[in-house]
Formats: C-alpha cells, sequence, structure tokens
C-alpha cells in the first residue's frame, strides 16, 4: 500500500465523517468511520518530512491552504465566520513546525526538543487547531518512532495514541483503528504529478464549501 493509496482512504474517511457532522449529527458510525482520516494524515505529514526535496515549501503549501481553507471551514461547522476553531491545515502546519525545528538538519538551530514540543502543543490549545494537542501528539509520535521496528513502532503509537485520546471523546479511540492500514505501507510514493498534490489540498476547503451550500439552501 503506497502512499496514494493511504491519501485516498484518509480523504474519503474524512469527507465521511464531515458528512456525519454536517448531516447526521446523531449517527455515529460516520465519525467512527472518520477517525480513520487523522491519524493517517499524521502519518502521511511525517513521511512527507522525509521525503520532500524542499521542508519550506511544503510548509508554505500548508499554511496558504490553512488561510484558504479557514472560511469554508468556519461556514460549514459553525455557519459563520470567526476564531472559534481553526481547520486541520493549522494543526498540520504546527506539527511540520516542530518535526523541523527538533530535526535540524541543516544545523542552524540549537533549539531543546522538549521546549520545541511545549511550544508546539500551547500553539495547537492557544490557537484552537483541530485536535488540538492530542494532534501534535500523533504528529511527534510517528516522527520519533519512524525508524523502529513496524511492530514495536505501531504498537508504541498505539500506546500514546490510547492515552492521548483519553482527553477526548469516547469515539476518538476508533482512531486506533488507522493503524493496522499503516501497517500495509510498504514505502513507495505511488503515481506523483502536481495535478494529484494539488487535488488532494483542493478537496479540503472544496468539499467544506459544497456541504455548507447544500446544508444552507437544501
Amino acid at each position: 500500500m503506497n502512499v496514494l493509496i493511504i491519501k485516498m482512504i484518509a480523504l474519503t474517511s474524512m469527507i465521511i465523517d464531515h458528512y456525519g457532522a454536517i448531516f447526521q449529527s446523531g449517527i455515529d458510525i460516520y465519525r467512527i468511520i472518520g477517525r480513520l482520516a487523522f491519524p493517517l494524515y499524521c502519518f502521511l505529514l511525517v513521511e512527507g518530512y522525509f521525503h520532500t526535496k524542499d521542508i519550506k515549501k511544503y510548509a508554505k503549501r500548508l499554511f496558504i491552504f490553512a488561510i484558504i481553507s479557514e472560511v469554508p471551514f468556519d461556514l460549514a461547522f459553525y455557519n459563520k465566520v470567526g476564531f472559534i476553531h481553526q481547520n486541520i491545515f493549522f494543526t498540520l502546519f504546527i506539527g511540520l513546525a516542530a518535526i523541523y525545528f527538533i530535526d535540524n538538519k541543516e544545523g542552524k538551530y540549537n533549539i531543546n526538543k522538549y521546549l520545541i514540543m511545549a511550544f508546539a502543543g500551547i500553539s495547537s490549545i492557544i490557537l484552537s487547531v483541530d485536535y488540538n494537542i492530542i494532534g501534535i501528539i500523533y504528529i511527534l509520535a510517528f516522527y520519533f518512532t519512524r525508524n523502529y521496528k513496524k511492530s514495536i513502532r505501531i504498537s508504541t503509537v498505539a500506546l500514546i495514541m490510547l492515552l492521548a485520546n483519553l482527553s477526548s471523546h469516547v469515539l476518538q479511540q476508533f482512531s486506533l483503528l488507522a493503524l493496522p492500514i499503516i501497517c500495509f505501507y510498504n514505502g513507495e510514493l505511488g503515481p506523483k504529478n502536481k495535478v494529484i498534490q494539488t487535488l488532494f489540498y483542493v478537496a479540503y476547503p472544496l468539499h467544506l464549501t459544497l456541504f455548507y451550500i447544500i446544508n444552507t439552501y437544501h
């Protein structure tokens, strides 16, 4: 199972989750299926960090789409624009920035990794990004265990997720179901070009916009 397939599973799961949250709020199955998405995106973020040729361009894309997606996100979930809750691209951006400064590939920074992790976690809380500090914990869990043997990595991440999820709704524990999918990852990127890459980014604000329009004018 390559990166492209995992991206497709994550995207499908996310859209189902958002459909359930917006149109079927009393039916848990949509939200349960949706719990697969975020751990997969966290895993893909870490893989993307190690495969990208330009980390700054990667971070820039995340930040640009965080800005682009904020209005559709607010309208779809809150029916108004505000700063109540920020979209998932902000979470991924903070996580990527944390990894970048911790990894310090270019040797430009000499910042204690625990301070970086604390700053990322606090930022996620202050900015009220999607998944909050749990999101940062997921990302860092995948980052720090990347060189572990697969079985040990999955077990370690599962334990971290299980403990982190205790601070959230009980349905969040279903996020652990994403880990068996990651077990089938073969380390390959799969077909890759600018069009496919852009479509996966655009899909987020686009489906939120469509859901808002349908929910408002149906």
